[in-house]
């Protein structure tokens, strides 16, 4: 069956059921390999993706749901490392494994989004869904401040 979707801006048509996970259509049938499956219980928030700028779990989520809708991945936030996430996230050294990354700068785009200047209650509140074996969450919260402060600077 058919869907048509938009995924990183681009129109996308693809090929499967209505009850296949979106998470399986954006790495297999499209090719974007950089969300993560984890738990695929939608438990862990390895699989965030953005749907119309709010996150979801990927591994749960019928590409159905996402007909003639925007979907982000991680791959939307630049190949070149230049998006204020993506810097923040090198210069404090976030990621240790890397695995849940993906899905911790989705959550974390969709949280910078809407409040440009969180504090760290409504960054843990925003993150929480996000599980870290590594427990870079310390990083996590510190990186997403200092991307906070660029994406306010690169505005004024």
């Amino acid at each position: 069956m058919a869907v048509n979707l938009k995924v990183n801006g681009r129109a996308v048509e693809v090929q499967s059921e209505p009850d296949t996970p979106l998470l399986w259509v954006i790495r297999d049938e499209i090719g974007l390999t950089g969300t993560k499956f984890g738990c695929g219980a939608k438990l862990c928030g390895a699989c965030t993706v953005l749907l119309d700028g709010e996150p979801i779990r990927s591994c749960s989520t019928p590409v159905s749901r996402a007909a003639g809708r925007e979907v982000s991945t991680v791959e939307s936030l630049g190949a070149d490392n230049q998006h204020p996430l993506q810097r923040a996230w090198i210069k404090l050294d976030v990621p240790q494994c890397g695995y849940c990354q993906s899905g911790q700068l989705m959550s974390a785009k969709a949280l910078l989004d809407g409040n440009k200047n969180p504090s760290d209650a409504e960054i843990d509140e925003a993150m929480k869904g996000n599980i870290c074996r590594c427990g870079t969450y310390v990083r996590v919260r510190a990186a997403i401040k200092v991307a906070a402060a660029d994406i306010r600077g690169a505005k004024s």
